[in-house]
């Protein structure tokens, strides 16, 4: 398997790193062309127009969802013309008392090409068996809620 890798750069702005006065803001790279900028939540006084690790976790969920189940649809023969979805991640408390990303919502809508349809039943086994298949759903199967709408 290959090693799927990002790099974080954080640089200190002030003269030293004291609880409540330092900038959590910092960039990701994906490869060579994709920076993005990251920070706190705004709850946790991150910056609103950064991207924060709690939003990335619910887009790789998304992502890897929608890509499961564009592979399921196509070996089905589904002509999928498109696909959306708005994912929300839900922060709370664990079992442990912890913070941490409770739930996960996924609110897929697929678009299919003129004429094509299929009935609720089979687009929520679909649904289902992207979601058992999805590598991120299967690496959060244990401490978060995946709720598929």
């Amino acid at each position: 398997m290959s090693d799927l890798a990002i790099d974080l750069h954080w640089q200190r702005g002030g003269p030293a790193l004291l609880p409540g006065q330092y900038s959590a803001a910092h960039r990701v790279s994906y490869g060579t062309r994709y920076d993005i900028d990251v920070d706190a939540a705004p709850d946790w006084g991150g910056d609103p127009d950064h991207t924060n690790p709690e939003q990335a976790l619910a887009s790789a969920l998304s992502s890897c969802h929608m890509m499961t189940f564009l592979a399921l649809a196509a070996k089905a023969g589904w002509p999928v013309a498109g696909y959306s979805d708005h994912a929300v991640a839900f922060l709370g408390k664990n079992p442990r008392g912890q913070m941490s990303v409770t739930r996960i919502d996924l609110h897929p809508v697929v678009r299919f090409d003129h004429g094509f349809a299929v009935t609720d039943e089979a687009m929520a086994q679909m649904q289902e068996r992207a979601h058992r298949y999805c590598f991120i759903a299967n690496t959060l199967a244990d401490s978060v809620e995946i709720n598929i709408r």
